[in-house]
C-alpha cells in the first residue's frame, strides 16, 4: 500500500484524511514497513467504514490489518447509541472468537521432557476439527441458558471454578443477550459443540515465557521467565457463523428500509435503536457468551489433562478476552463520557489502568492483552495503557495473514510442516494436514513487527514474550 495515501502523524500512526462521504478520518497504527506490505483493500475498506452513520471520532485499523469482510480484519469503529449502526462486517462470522490464557506452576524444563505425552493426552480429550462435537449435549432450555449466562452456566455445572470467572472479560457473561434473536438452525448447530476447539486458525498451545520486557508489570500479573502457560484460541463455532449468515439478509433489508447509504454491500447494517439492530446486537451477545462457555469447558479439560501428566501442578486462568465483538462501552469523547457500541473485528480490547471492568489485581497495570503469533514463532502478553484512548482502547489480535489460505496450501504440506517444527523442538498434532498448511508460520506477518508497532504507538505495552513447545490444531 502506498504511504503517500496517508498523512503521517508519527512513525507508527497514519491518517486517511476525511474526504468525500467520509464522516470521520481513518487511521492505521503501523510502521512504514507494515503499511507498505498491506494490501490496498485495507485503505478502501477503512475509508468505507468511515462513512457509516453515527461513527465516532475515527475509523481505525491495527498493524496486523488485512482485507476482510466489510471491515478490514484488525478494524475498530465506535458508534453512538442514538445515530449509530451495528454491522455484521464489524464483528465477522465468529463472534466471540478470542484467547483464554492459563498460567501454571510448572517451568519449561519440567514440561519439555513430557511434552509429547502431554500434547497426546490433550489431543485425545479436547475435541477439535471441522464439525467436532463435545461431551456436553444441551437441551433446548440449556442452550438458551448458555447463550444468556456464558461461562457462568458452565462453571455452575462443574466445569471450572468461580475464580476462573474473575479473570474472564465481563466475568464470562455478556449482558444484553437475546436467545430469541438466534435462529433455530443456529441453535441446532451448536447443541453439541460446547467445549470444542474447531478448525481454521484455532489452536491449543503449550508455551513458556522466554523474555520479560516489563518486570514490574510481569510481577503484578504473576508471570516469570521460564513459566509454562496454555493458550486456547477459539470462538463460537457454528453458532457464530450461522448468526452472521442469518443477519446479513436481515441487515441488508434494514439498510434499504432505513435508507442507509452503503458504499460496500458487505457493510450492510441497521440503526442500533431499530428492532433489527437490537436483535442483531442481542444475537452477537449470545455468540460472545457461547464463546466464553466454550473456552471454559476446554480450560477444564486442559486441567484434567495436566493432572494426569503433572499431578501436582496448578493450572489457573490468567485472562480471557475476545477479539471479534460488538460491545456497549463507555468512552471519553470530546471530554465527555459517552456510551458507544465498539466493533472490533480481529482486534483486542486493551483497557488501560483504573478501569473498573478489570480484575482487581490488574487494575493498577491495565488489561492483559493476549496476542497470538503462529505455531512456529512467538506470542506476547501486553498491557493496556492510558494512551489507548486514541484507539478506543484497542490493540492488534495476532500477526495478521500475509497470504491467503489457498496460497499457503500451495507452498506447504502439513505433514512436512510437522517434521520441520519437530526439529525446532515444537511438537504438533493436527486433525487436518490441509488445515495445518494454511497456518504455516510464513503465511503470517512477523508477529514481532506487529507487536513492536503497537508498543511504539503506545496503545499497549509489551510485558512478556512466549515461545511454543507444543500445539494442537483443528
Amino acid at each position: 500500500m502506498d504511504p503517500k495515501k496517508f498523512e503521517k502523524l508519527g512513525d507508527y500512526e497514519w491518517q486517511i484524511p476525511k474526504q468525500g462521504e467520509m464522516l470521520v478520518p481513518g487511521k492505521i497504527f503501523a510502521s512504514e514497513k507494515l503499511i507498505l506490505e498491506m494490501d490496498e483493500k485495507v485503505w478502501e475498506q477503512l475509508s468505507n467504514v468511515a462513512c457509516l452513520p453515527g461513527i465516532q471520532v475515527v475509523a481505525l485499523a491495527m498493524p496486523d490489518a488485512h482485507w476482510g469482510y466489510g471491515f478490514p480484519i484488525g478494524g475498530v469503529a465506535a458508534f453512538s447509541e442514538d445515530e449509530g449502526v451495528v454491522s455484521v462486517g464489524g464483528v465477522g462470522f465468529d463472534g466471540g472468537c478470542g484467547v483464554r490464557a492459563l498460567k501454571t506452576t510448572l517451568m519449561v524444563e519440567e514440561v519439555k521432557p513430557k511434552i509429547k505425552e502431554l500434547i497426546d493426552e490433550l489431543f485425545k480429550i479436547v475435541p477439535a476439527g471441522l464439525g467436532s462435537r463435545g461431551k456436553i449435549f444441551l437441551s433446548d432450555t440449556e442452550v438458551k441458558e448458555v447463550l444468556t449466562l456464558g461461562a457462568k452456566w458452565v462453571v455452575e455445572k462443574g466445569y471450572g471454578t468461580k475464580e476462573d470467572l474473575e479473570f474472564i472479560e465481563d466475568k464470562g457473561t455478556i449482558a444484553g443477550a437475546i436467545p430469541e434473536a438466534v435462529s433455530e438452525l443456529a441453535l441446532r448447530r451448536e447443541k453439541k459443540q460446547v467445549g470444542t476447539l474447531g478448525s481454521g486458525n484455532h489452536y491449543l498451545e503449550i508455551n513458556y515465557i522466554d523474555e520479560i520486557y516489563d518486570e514490574e508489570a510481569a510481577k503484578k500479573f504473576g508471570l516469570e521467565r521460564g513459566q509454562v502457560m496454555v493458550w486456547i484460541h477459539c470462538g463460537s463455532r457454528a453458532l457464530g457463523h450461522q448468526i452472521g449468515t442469518d443477519y446479513l439478509k436481515v441487515l441488508a433489508e434494514a439498510s434499504r428500509k432505513y435508507k442507509i447509504p452503503i458504499r460496500d454491500k458487505e457493510l450492510v447494517c441497521a440503526p442500533i435503536k431499530s428492532a433489527e439492530g437490537r436483535r442483531y446486537f442481542g444475537a452477537v451477545c449470545c455468540a460472545l457468551n457461547y464463546a466464553h462457555a466454550n473456552r471454559q469447558v476446554i480450560a477444564h479439560l486442559v486441567r484434567e489433562g495436566f493432572e494426569k501428566i503433572f499431578p501436582k501442578a496448578e493450572v489457573e486462568t490468567f485472562y480471557e478476552v475476545s477479539h471479534n465483538s460488538c460491545k456497549a462501552e463507555k468512552h471519553k469523547i470530546d471530554g465527555k463520557t459517552k456510551l458507544v457500541y465498539v466493533h472490533r473485528k480481529g482486534a483486542t480490547r486493551a483497557f488501560g489502568p483504573g478501569r473498573e471492568e478489570l480484575p482487581f489485581p490488574y487494575q493498577s497495570v491495565g488489561q492483559p492483552v493476549l496476542i497470538g503469533g503462529t505455531i512456529g514463532t512467538a506470542s506476547y502478553i501486553l498491557h493496556g495503557t492510558r494512551e489507548g484512548v486514541r484507539s478506543f482502547f484497542s490493540s492488534c489480535h495476532g500477526a495478521g495473514r500475509a497470504m491467503s489460505r489457498t496460497q499457503a496450501k500451495k507452498q506447504w504440506h502439513g505433514k512436512k510442516l510437522i517434521e520441520e517444527l519437530s526439529l525446532r523442538g515444537i511438537y504438533v498434532r493436527a486433525h487436518s494436514f490441509s488445515g495445518l498448511a494454511e497456518e504455516a508460520p510464513l503465511a503470517y506477518k512477523p508477529v514481532e513487527d506487529v507487536v513492536d508497532a503497537v508498543d511504539a504507538a503506545g496503545i499497549a505495552r509489551k510485558v512478556v514474550r512466549l515461545r511454543p513447545i507444543g500445539n494442537i490444531k483443528g
